[in-house]
Parts: C-alpha cells; sequence; structure tokens
C-alpha cells in the first residue's frame, strides 16, 4: 500500500528497441517517426499488414462471422422466427454493454418484424440473468424465442426451464464458462473452446453486431431487401463503440474497428440521443476520443441501471426525436449526479475502514461490504480502490444476510479465474479478466476474503503490487513537434491493451511551477534550450518538492487548445527528482 508520497509514484519501465530492422521498415513504409514506430514494435506490430490495420482500421477487416460457433444455428433460429411471425424478446444486462446490446439487435430486428420486444432486469429488484418467474411471464406473453445478451452463458436451468415450456434460446454472451453450456438452440461466445473466432475479446455488442452482420447476410441471400434500401451497418457503430468501449475491452483487432469508426460517428452527433448526450456532457461540438467517451457519455449510459432504469438509456438510444432525447439526457445526468455522491460516500467508508486496520499493507485484496451501500455502485467504488492500492478489490452490498458484490482486478491477475477457486464459498459469480459478479452470504465474507489473499499471493509475482508506468521510448525535447503528435494520433482509440503512449525525457529543469483548476500541477520543462508547458492533473501537493528541481519525466505530449489557440502541452504521467 502507498503510505507517503514518494517520487516517482510509480515503478518506471522501458521498453527497449527490440527489432530495429523492424521500426526502420515502418518508418520508412508508412512515412511515420521512429518513436512511433517503436511504439507500434511495443504493441506487438511486426509486420506491414499488421501496422497497415493498426493505422488503418476497416470494416473490410472483419471476420467472418459465420466462424462463430452456432452463428449459423442462432441466424437459421431467428428466420424462422421472422418469417412465422413469433414473439421475440431480447434480454440483456442493465450496463452499458448491456444496454448498447439491446439498442442494436431491437433496432435492427424490429425492421424485419413487429413482433419483438426487450426487456432488462431491474439490478435491485431481479439482479443479473435470467429469471424464471420471468420467464413464466414471456410463456404467458406466447413468447416463442429468447435472444440473451451479455447474459445467458451460465443460467443453464433457467435456459432448460424455458425450453420445458416451449421457449427457444439464443444466448449472445461474452463472459467465461465454467461448467457445461446450456441447452441453448444456439450458444455464440468466442470463449467457447471449440468456438475458432480468431479474436476472443469482443464485448457482448460486439458479438451482437457479428450476429447481425451474419443475420443480414442470410436476409440479402433470401432476396428480402430486393425492392428496399439494404441497411448499411455502419451506422450502428456509435452505439457498439460506446458498449465496447464501456466494458473496457480491448481496444485491438475487431473492437479497435468498431471505436474507431464509431467515435468518430459519435463525433459527428447524427443520432438523437447521443447528441443530446453530449449536450448534457457540455462535450457538444468537440471531437470524441475514448478517454471523453469513458468518462462523459459511458457513466450516463450506466447511472441508468446502477441506481434507476436501464431502460431510459435504451430509450435515450433509440429515439429519433431530440427534444424526447434531450429530455433522457436531462433525466440520465441525474441519475449520474446521484450516483457520484452514492460512490463517495462509499468511498469514504472504506477509506475510514482502511485508516483503522493495521493490517492492511499485508493484504493482496480488498474486499469490504456493509448493509448501507446501493449494489448499484459499488463496481465503481471496487474500480476506485484498485486505482489507489493497485490491489484488487470487492466492494459487497449486503441485505438480509446475503451480499451481491463486484469486484476489479489489476493487469496481472484474472479475476474470473480467481472467483473460480472461491467457487465454493460463492452462492453465484461471472465476469471475466478485469470485472466480475458474485453473490456470497455474509458469514462467507471473511472466508472468501482469505482465500482471495491467498490464490493472489500464489498468482501475483511480487505480493507488494506496485503500479507501473511504462514508457514506450525516451526522447529529446527537440523530438516533439505537431507532426509527431498528430502521427500519434493515428493510434488511438486509446484504451485497454492499446494505451496512451507515453514518453520519457531526462534531465529537465523546472521553472514556474504552479497549482491551476482542481489542485493540478502546471509547470514550464526546459531542456538543452528548449521548453514546454506542463500539467499533471490532481498533483498540486508536490508543487514545493519540484520547485527548482531537476527531473526526469513521463509524459504524453498533446495539444492544448484554449480560447482559440493552441500549443504544445505535456501531460504529465510521473516525475523523478534527480537533484
Amino acid at each position: 500500500m502507498k503510505k507517503t508520497k514518494l517520487l516517482p509514484t510509480t515503478q518506471w519501465k522501458l521498453h527497449e528497441s527490440r527489432n530495429k530492422n523492424m521500426e526502420d521498415s515502418l518508418s520508412k513504409e508508412f512515412g511515420i517517426y521512429p518513436i512511433i514506430s517503436q511504439i507500434l514494435v511495443n504493441r506487438e506490430i511486426l509486420d506491414m499488414e499488421s501496422a497497415r490495420r493498426y493505422l488503418q482500421p476497416s470494416l473490410n477487416d472483419l471476420h467472418s462471422p459465420l466462424l462463430m460457433k452456432d452463428m449459423k444455428n442462432g441466424v437459421s433460429r431467428l428466420l424462422k422466427a421472422i418469417h412465422d411471425s413469433e414473439k421475440i424478446v431480447i434480454y440483456g444486462d442493465y450496463d452499458a454493454d448491456g444496454i448498447t446490446s439491446v439498442v442494436i439487435l431491437y433496432k435492427f430486428i424490429k425492421e424485419l418484424t413487429p413482433h419483438v420486444s426487450y426487456y432488462i432486469p431491474d439490478r435491485v429488484k431481479e439482479g443479473y440473468g435470467l429469471k424464471i418467474p420471468v420467464i413464466d411471464n414471456f410463456k404467458a406473453n406466447n413468447v416463442n424465442l429468447i435472444i440473451t445478451v451479455d447474459c445467458g452463458i451460465s443460467d443453464v436451468e433457467q435456459i432448460a426451464h424455458a425450453q420445458s415450456i416451449g421457449i427457444d434460446t439464443i444466448i449472445l454472451d461474452h463472459h467465461g464458462i465454467s461448467g457445461s453450456l446450456p441447452n441453448a438452440v444456439a450458444t455464440i461466445n468466442p470463449n467457447r473452446d471449440d468456438c475458432i473466432f480468431p479474436f476472443k475479446d469482443l464485448a457482448a455488442v460486439g458479438i451482437a453486431y457479428n450476429f447481425i452482420i451474419a443475420l443480414r447476410g442470410s436476409l440479402r441471400k433470401e432476396g428480402f431487401w430486393q425492392n428496399k434500401d439494404y441497411p448499411n451497418l455502419k451506422e450502428y457503430l456509435d452505439i457498439v463503440a460506446l458498449g465496447t468501449i464501456g466494458d473496457i475491452a480491448p481496444l485491438v483487432d475487431e473492437n479497435r474497428i468498431f471505436a474507431k469508426i464509431g467515435l468518430e460517428l459519435i463525433t459527428e452527433g447524427k443520432r438523437p440521443g447521443i447528441k443530446a448526450l453530449k449536450e448534457v456532457s457540455g462535450i457538444d461540438g468537440q471531437q470524441i476520443d475514448s478517454f471523453k467517451a469513458s468518462f462523459c457519455l459511458i457513466p450516463r449510459i450506466n447511472a441508468a441501471g446502477r441506481i434507476a432504469s436501464s431502460l431510459d438509456a435504451v430509450e435515450l438510444l433509440l429515439t429519433e426525436n431530440i427534444d424526447e432525447a434531450r429530455m433522457l439526457a436531462e433525466k440520465l445526468d441525474g441519475y449520474n449526479r446521484r450516483r457520484q455522491s452514492m460512490e463517495k460516500t462509499i468511498l469514504n467508508d472504506i477509506l475510514e475502514k482502511i485508516g483503522n486496520t493495521p493490517d492492511i499493507e499485508k493484504m493482496n485484496a480488498l474486499v469490504f461490504a456493509s448493509d448501507k451501500w446501493h449494489p448499484g455502485v459499488v463496481g465503481v467504488v471496487a474500480s476506485r480502490l484498485v486505482d489507489l492500492f493497485s490491489r484488487p478489490a470487492f466492494v459487497i452490498s449486503l441485505n438480509n444476510g446475503v451480499g451481491k458484490g463486484s469486484g476489479r482486478s489489476i493487469s496481472d491477475f484474472n479475476i474470473y479465474k480467481g472467483l473460480q477457486q472461491c467457487a465454493s464459498l460463492l452462492l453465484s459469480y461471472g465476469g471475466h479478466y478485469r470485472a466480475a459478479g458474485i453473490s456470497i452470504k455474509e458469514d462467507d465474507i471473511d472466508e472468501f476474503a482469505g482465500l482471495l489473499n491467498e490464490i493472489i499471493h500464489n498468482t501475483v509475482e511480487s505480493t507488494e503490487a506496485v503500479s507501473q508506468t511504462f514508457i514506450d521510448s525516451e526522447c529529446q525535447f527537440s523530438d516533439i513537434n505537431l507532426n509527431l503528435i498528430n502521427q500519434m494520433e493515428m493510434l488511438a482509440p486509446f484504451g485497454c491493451k492499446n494505451p496512451e503512449p507515453v514518453l520519457c525525457a531526462r534531465n529537465i529543469q523546472v521553472s514556474s511551477p504552479s497549482i491551476v483548476g482542481n489542485n493540478h500541477l502546471k509547470m514550464k520543462l526546459t531542456s538543452k534550450g528548449m521548453s514546454c508547458d506542463s500539467i499533471w492533473f490532481s498533483m498540486g501537493n508536490y508543487l514545493s518538492a519540484l520547485s527548482g528541481a531537476n527531473l526526469d519525466v513521463a509524459f504524453t505530449p498533446q495539444i492544448n487548445y484554449w480560447s482559440g489557440s493552441s500549443e504544445i502541452q505535456l501531460k504529465m504521467k510521473d516525475v523523478s527528482i534527480i537533484s
């Protein structure tokens, strides 16, 4: 744990140039700076075709959706339902991934048949996944087919029940698989051992998008649109990008294509719901990157499912009316403000407990529970704890002796596999590498925390997890110019497995340090006669330590737009005092 604030704040890991010949070839082929080619090699891009796909993401590079196991079966069953006018329900999850998945499936299928509806359970009253009473209600309303999305892979009993009363199920899910598969008509999940689809890290919305591509292809062969406009699925990618980024899916391969094109569509803002969401977030008219999507748009979509009704978010993304969109966006903004207040209260409670726990330094995992915490925001708090303490964290909301918890992890620990080893103590669990959810008896929480602590001790190389800053390349200030920054933007969107590039420079002099905004540290940095302004967010407490110091600095160069002008600014990641 971090007791005191020391510089540097993280452990620096500098990528050494491992393949100079490839770097030179990439620079020559694509006309890019050596720093950019080194970053590409650091990202394991080691041939020209991989570099082309990375630098120029295209829908033509998507894999065939028919490579997914059961894709043909799922499409065939849905086609039968469409042709026979069967009633179809799309059953999703209440987070951004589930919400966006429901939206694109409903929007597309609604153009094919009027007999489709959607259902998202209430997080608090119903919880995650399929529920037998809900299935029985579907039966009473003559539903013939359920399409689950972002859930279903662990609902063996519920899907068997649906089958027993004459309802078929198609599963579109990306969560980890433990035990036998449900007896569905089609179980479409790239994580199946027998699935040859080459990319395993799709969010649920990416699987749903592949499903729509396959469905459109089959309908086209049938001549369905012979006298109609053929649907352009590119128009769905703004929604797909929100779900993909919102689920913290790795922004590589297909996810990179979805996010890159989708963010461009979000910037255009043609969809009324997204335009209204940008307006209420204060970013309308700006270029939307993965960070603005993550911190401005997606939290408002998630807030609906966390503390109110996710159906408001679905309606926002479906509406074609800008006035209705603005009303719904205002509602989601209100939910988000309430969520932030709840989150702050819970985090402060936990930080107080941490301060009063003498053995906290020895814990490899943080597990906290209370009956005063809303279950809809515990996952956000778990993420904050991971950021603060570089430990996997579970935050659990208790009710009548049972806890519903959310966990988040560090890059070195697969939290889903960790939970598999704790299964005997859990009522239920699910998730993937970095995030998971559990249900647990209150009496078993202490034993769970102890077992998880032991598993992490035996799995992660160091018991003292330390935040790390991965540095792509060492440079001089003379290397930094507008063209370099523009080329660096070709590497966006940034996120999981495609982090924002970080450079470092040595023996830098500091002058004019000051605190601006909400405790941000602004400095002028000088090296060999060249100066750059810099900003280090939320680090104003280092003002006195850095005055007049010589530094090594880790940073990302960027363009700072201010009052109609622009200038190069270094966004600081970390500093090390050398004298």
